[in-house]
Formats: C-alpha cells, structure tokens, sequence
C-alpha cells in the first residue's frame, strides 16, 4: 500500500501532455496554449484618437483663442485622406486615424465654431488624446506565452493580433466503465431490492466534462472476466479508462485479472487513503487505466483527487496535488488513523466567518450525505486531535 502522495506522483507526476490540435477561439477557452502567439500586425494599426473632437497641429496653440478652418471629417474605418497643414483641422471621433500632419485632439468641450471651423483656447500638448500606433502591442510582439492558460480574458487580444485558431493540447477522451451484477439504470421502471442503483457514471461523467474532457459511458458489465474483458476493449481508444467497482480482493472482483488480460501493465492497486484504499492504476500502451472502488463516495473522492488532476495535467494545465485551504474548524476532531483522510464536510456560519463542520456520517455508501456537503476536510495519517476553532485543510468541490 502506498502513500497519497506516491500514488499521485504515479498517475500525475509521470504524465505528460498530449498531442495538440487546432481549434477556433471561440473553442479555446480552457485550454493551453502549445506554441507561443506572436502578432501579425500592430494594435493599433496607426495613431487613433482616444476622444470625440478635433485633430490639430500643436503648434497652432498658444492657450489664448485661435481659429482653425474645418477641412474634413476622420470616422472609425472612414479615415480622412489628406494631410493636415498649418490653421487648419479635422472633425475626428474616437477609434478614427489621426490624419497625416496631426499630432494633438483638442476635445470638442474644449472648443466653439466659426464661420468656416473652429475656435480654442487650448493649450499645446503633442500627443494629446492620442493613442500611438502599437501603443497595446507591436508586430512581432509575443501576446501569449507557450503553456499559457486560455480563458475569455486572453481571446480578445489573440484576436486582435490576428488569429482566428490557436493551438493548443488536446482533450483527453475518457471512456467510463462500470462493473456489478447488481447495477441497475436510474430509468428502471421497478427496482429489485437486491439491486443498486448505477449512480456513480453520472458523477464521473459530469466531473470529466466540467474539467474539459470528453467522456464516453462503455455502460455496466457483468462480475465475470469475458464479459469485463469485452467491456474493456471498447475503450481501447480512449486516452483514460476509468473501470468503477472490482478493484477489492473479494470473490467476485475480477477488474484487476482483467485489465492485465487486456494489456495493463499494473503500477499500484492500494492507497493509504480513506475513503478510496483498493484503487487500481496502470497503463495499456499510452493508456492511463484508472480502477475507482465500487462505493460511491469512494469513488468521487478518488476521482477528484487523482483523475481530475490527471486531465489537467493531459491537457497542459497546472496540476498539483489538491491540498485545500486553510479555514477554522467548527468542532472538535479525534486523532485519524494510519491512512489520509479525506472527510466529508459542509461550510457553516455566515460568509467572513465561515467554519468547517465535518459531516456526521462518514460512510462511503451514503451519498446523501456526499450531496449536501460542499468539500472535503483532509487529515494527515496519524494527525493529532484538532479542536473547533484551529484551521484545517479544507477542499472544495
């Protein structure tokens, strides 16, 4: 049996990034980037005015009023043709080209009109109002490291520098399969007593795709090695495989035979971790198998501490052991044993003085209680007694 931390440096640590793909921006967000960006064009394009009002040459002011003959008009994407000369000046909104020979906008506040243009009093100020071409970046300029993390923020000035596809790490696909002859459909009309409720795909599944993977559902096989051997070739194109149930020592529990039947090569099969011991790890080629116990909680506790990191890590993503933060406890804790716990816990108390209270029920069957808890308090093997009010590692999910 092995530590939390050395089986994460198994599955985690010893991954690497997958190959890459080309997607649109509007697809990217969430992923990272595989190459850096640099810009094929300069933003902005030339020197634009930051304000509605008049471009003009500095050296007509004086700060006592002048006149300036009106020539024409400088719009966004309409720009004035011509070259601005001495007495003389341009109509110009914000977002438009600073017409040739300008170098100052006098805002419109600032000035007054005459018969053939304009008055002000305004003083000189080369530069004024003015945003210089490149002022945000230059061609030629990186605008997005390789390795960086796209979200909505980051897409608006990969655009601008002229990108409509980035190239980043794939998704993994993850194909999701559980074993049990007791399994039932949600969708059953009756339920035999006998029988439990398939209820732990849907959690994976769901966490899978809000990590960004692509999850698969191979459906249930039965507690025989023929019918999990032809379940588990099903997903033998899948990046991840993810088995649920038969990871134990028991009669009945053939995931392990199996998956070496069908070319695993095994790392580990137990963690010192409670809940979530018979966890199964290995690869199949470049597959990553990853056996979760059968017990629901079990099961969701394994996959956030060690799948979704492992999907991080595939698609280029930072991705440390998850270790929570630190918030104050709202009652006392006994010591834990020899194994890292991860306990079931709701956030009590009202926001700035939020505590940590350590659900009643620790049982890894009962997902009700799992349902109404908002994360996880982690204890150390062997930690000491904590009392109400001293911090605890708390992770949220």
């Amino acid at each position: 049996m092995i530590s939390v931390e050395q089986a994460f440096e198994e599955i985690v640590g010893n991954a690497i990034p997958l190959q890459t793909e080309l997607l649109p921006l509007a697809q990217a967000s969430g992923r990272v980037l595989a190459t850096a960006l640099k810009a094929r064009r300069s933003q902005p394009g030339c020197d634009i005015s930051a304000m509605d009002g008049y471009a003009i040459c500095s050296s007509d002011l004086t700060g006592k009023e002048v006149s300036l003959s009106l020539i024409g008009e400088s719009a966004a994407g309409d720009p004035f043709p011509g070259t601005l000369m001495a007495g003389q000046t341009v109509r110009i909104f914000t977002g438009a080209a600073v017409p040739s020979g300008a170098d100052q906008i006098v805002i419109q506040e600032n000035t007054g009109p005459t018969d053939n243009g304009i008055f002000t009093d305004d003083t000189p100020q080369v530069g004024k109002h003015i945003r210089q071409a490149g002022y945000d970046f230059g061609e030629g300029q990186t605008v997005m490291e390789v390795n960086s993390y796209l979200s909505p923020k980051s897409l608006g000035v990969i655009a601008s520098a002229g990108y409509s596809h980035v190239m980043v790490y794939r998704a993994p696909t993850v194909a999701i399969l559980a074993t049990g002859d007791e399994l039932t459909s949600p969708d059953q009309t009756d339920f035999l007593p006998h029988q439990t409720v398939n209820s732990t795909v849907p959690q994976i599944e769901a966490l899978v795709s809000d990590v960004g993977g692509h999850p698969t559902n191979l459906g249930q096989a039965q507690d025989s090695e023929q019918s999990l051997r032809d379940a588990i070739q099903q997903g033998n194109s899948a990046d991840i495989l993810v088995t649920i149930g038969g990871a134990s020592v028991g009669d009945k529990d053939f995931m392990q035979k199996a998956l070496s039947d069908e070319g695993m090569t095994l790392n580990f099969w137990k963690v010192a971790m409670k809940p979530g011991k018979p966890l199964i790890f290995g690869k199949r080629g470049n597959q990553y198998v990853l056996g979760l116990p059968g017990n629901p909680a079990s099961a969701f506790v394994c996959a956030l501490i060690f799948l979704r990191p492992l999907i991080d890590r595939l698609m280029g993503r930072p991705a440390p052991l998850p270790a929570g933060v630190n918030i104050p406890l709202a009652t006392n804790l006994p010591s834990n044993g020899p194994r890292q716990e991860y306990m079931r816990a709701r956030l009590v108390g009202i926001p700035g003085e939020r505590r940590v209270d350590p659900a009643t029920s620790q049982d890894s069957g009962h997902l009700s209680v799992l349902a109404h808890c908002d994360g996880l308090i982690i204890r150390k093997p062997f930690a000491e007694p904590v009392e109400a009010g001293s911090v605890v590692p708390f992770l949220p999910f």
